[in-house]
């Protein structure tokens, strides 16, 4: 069974390069990913938020968040 990793981003420089930079790394025949940019899709913010994200980018990989580097707070979202 493959693993569910879900990237959340803002759009911002540092999101692009994590998002380029792990997604490139990872291995998509045993980890089905799903981008997911809170910038454009504000109704996701809740959810990120349940799952312990505090700033993006952030990868969820099996329900463990990684929060990469720092682009944006949730906060600054809203």
């Amino acid at each position: 069974m493959k693993s569910k990793a879900v990237f959340y981003h803002a759009g911002c420089p540092v999101c692009t390069s994590a998002e380029q930079s792990i997604l490139g790394a990872l291995d998509t025949g045993r980890i089905d990913v799903e981008v997911v940019h809170l910038g454009t899709d504000k109704s996701r913010l809740p959810e990120a938020e349940s799952l312990g994200i505090k700033s993006v980018p952030a990868l969820v990989l099996d329900g463990q968040v990684f929060h990469v580097n720092f682009g944006a707070s949730l906060s600054d979202l809203k």
